[in-house]
């Protein structure tokens, strides 16, 4: 057994490699949908279905938890996954939650009423499905009130970066940040809802100027997981090999996977 990592191609390797730091003894399986890439800009029944599928194969590996470390994922499958979908003995956890806690100063557990947190403006960075879905709205809006959100769908940085091109991927944030600051001049908080970002984090950060604090997830999620593993053991599974899969081609998903990581990773099958 092992804890699972879905995502819809390399973005979610910035979450686990977080993960590995933050927690070198648990063994992780890595399921990259390499195949059908990116997830941003297909409709809610196609991400549900290709999420269950790829989450079936994490359960299939051995993994009785599974984080899907793919905004989109979690945005438009998640709950109804949770509803309908996951087997009592398993559990399948999305990436909103960390965010969340940390830009409102609150832990998930407490269920206390909506109240104002220090935030007031926020921007929110996301793939198109993502912001359609205004999930992160809603999961907000839970534990704050007061604070306006507004959200700019990033359209084509999950493209560039997947490709490498990491110009583009420069010039296109830099594009969708002042397209954002059009509309919110001056937010107190950015959010980037998309695993593929922080690998472009220095890039908004340089855009949105140094008075906007920028969130991004893989520490937040790496240290939300090793709270739940405190709390959850058994859920940690046994074994030491970690196991990386794609529905792509594995030798090139390797060679774009070593060139975002800076060490070598290898894939198989999925």
């Amino acid at each position: 057994m092992a804890v699972g990592f879905f995502d819809s191609g390399l973005g979610g390797l910035t979450v686990l490699d977080a993960a590995v730091k933050r927690l070198p003894d648990v063994p992780f399986v890595y399921y990259g949908d390499n195949a059908h890439t990116p997830y941003g800009v297909r409709d809610p029944q196609d991400v549900y279905d290709l999420t269950t599928a790829g989450v079936a194969r994490l359960f299939d590996a051995g993994c009785d938890l599974v984080i899907l470390a793919c905004n989109t994922a979690s945005a438009v499958a998640l709950r109804k996954m949770q509803e309908a979908w996951v087997p009592p003995d398993k559990r399948v956890l999305g990436v909103f939650v960390p965010l969340i806690e940390a830009l409102t100063e609150r832990h998930w557990g407490d269920n206390s009423p909506p109240r104002q947190v220090g935030v007031n403006t926020v921007a929110l960075f996301a793939t198109p499905a993502t912001v359609a879905s205004r999930a992160f709205q809603r999961e907000l809006a839970f534990r704050a009130i007061g604070v306006d959100v507004e959200a700019q769908a990033c359209g084509g940085v999950v493209d560039a970066i997947e490709e490498g091109d990491m110009i583009l991927a420069e010039a296109l944030v830099r594009s969708h940040v002042e397209a954002l600051l059009r509309k919110m001049p001056k937010p107190d908080a950015a959010v980037l809802g998309c695993t593929h970002y922080p690998l472009v984090e220095e890039v908004f950060a340089s855009a949105l100027g140094p008075d906007v604090q920028v969130f991004s997830q893989p520490k937040l999620v790496a240290e939300s997981l090793a709270d739940y593993l405190s709390r959850h053991p058994e859920r940690a599974g046994g074994g030491t090999e970690r196991l990386f899969l794609t529905t792509g081609d594995p030798a090139r998903v390797a060679n774009k996977a070593t060139q975002f990581l800076r060490r070598r990773i290898d894939f198989q099958p999925a």
